[in-house]
């Protein structure tokens, strides 16, 4: 019994850093992708491909609409902030910015949530998640603000840095909301079925916009970029993660999850050549360690 116990952990830990390992991923495939294909575009299809999948994954594992009449609306918040106005804010923004940049950023998830969590609950948080949030800003700011490992040929970095901090603190008002839903509906239920209407919401968008896009000029790599966020990051990491916490637990699993940044740094530096200066490692661990002191908190 124990050595089963045992292996279905191992199993979780395995399977849940595969998760983080896709999603570290995330940054790289949409630089490649807008490389050559519209960025709203391309936050669009990321959503919109993976919501094909969403109602046979629904229907595989037995989860119909809530019945609810509160956890309704929750579900339609969390799933267009996570899948219409995150996706598409980043994807516009990465293409005035550094990957590397946009996982540190990103980083910062961790923080927004809890913040928003408050708000929300009108609860303060602990001194310890202060502080930890105040280093965490402080390194985010640095990265910004002095465009560290910014070349010169990318002059608005600024803009980009912004549209994403605004994109990830969005998605994390949609995990709080997610969350809430999420105390009488299973996670995983919740995720699928914002997918569903993140996609059904972009539909029109995606109809306006279409016409206007040279889908010619989308090159192998953009287009393999898109498929890997579509079916790798918003569908497979999900499976992965949810499949990892219901077998090793959340307490366990989910401080993997500050890997993520780690393997978009390692990642943006092997396969975009993007620089890895003192500077720049000096903010990831500036906001690493302030993200875990909060998280802690």
């Amino acid at each position: 019994m124990n050595e089963a116990i045992a292996r279905a952990g191992s199993a979780a830990v395995v399977a849940a850093s595969i998760a983080v390992l896709i999603w570290g991923g995330t940054p790289i495939a949409t630089r490649i992708a807008v490389d050559s294909i519209d960025p709203a575009m391309v936050g669009m299809l990321r959503t919109l491909l993976a919501a094909l999948l969403a109602p046979f994954l629904l229907l595989a594992l037995r989860l119909p609409v809530p019945a609810g009449g509160a956890t309704r609306p929750l579900l339609a918040f969390a799933g267009l902030c996570a899948f219409v106005l995150f996706p598409v804010l980043f994807s516009v923004g990465i293409d005035y910015t550094t990957a590397s940049h946009a996982a540190l950023i990103l980083a910062l998830q961790p923080v927004f949530t809890t913040l928003a969590a408050h708000l929300v609950e009108r609860s303060w948080p602990s001194r310890r998640w202060v502080v930890g949030a105040v280093l965490a800003s402080l390194g985010a700011f640095a990265l910004v603000h002095f465009r560290i490992g910014i070349t010169a040929g990318t002059e608005e970095s600024w803009l980009g840095d912004l549209l994403i901090l605004v994109a990830g603190f969005l998605a994390s008002i949609g995990y709080v909301a997610g969350g809430r839903a999420a105390r009488s509906y299973p996670a995983l239920g919740v995720t699928l079925w914002g997918l569903a209407i993140g996609g059904v919401a972009l539909i029109p968008l995606f109809a306006w916009r279409a016409g206007a896009i040279d889908w010619s000029a989308g090159t192998v790599p953009s287009w393999s970029a898109v498929a890997y966020l579509a079916f790798a990051v918003s569908s497979l990491g999900y499976l992965l993660w949810y499949w990892a916490l219901a077998k090793g637990g959340i307490a366990r699993i989910g401080t993997l999850q500050f890997l993520q940044p780690v393997a978009s740094l390692v990642l943006a530096v092997i396969l975009l050549r993007e620089p890895m200066t003192l500077p720049l490692a000096a903010c990831a661990a500036v906001v690493l360690a302030g993200t875990i002191l909060a998280h802690r908190g």
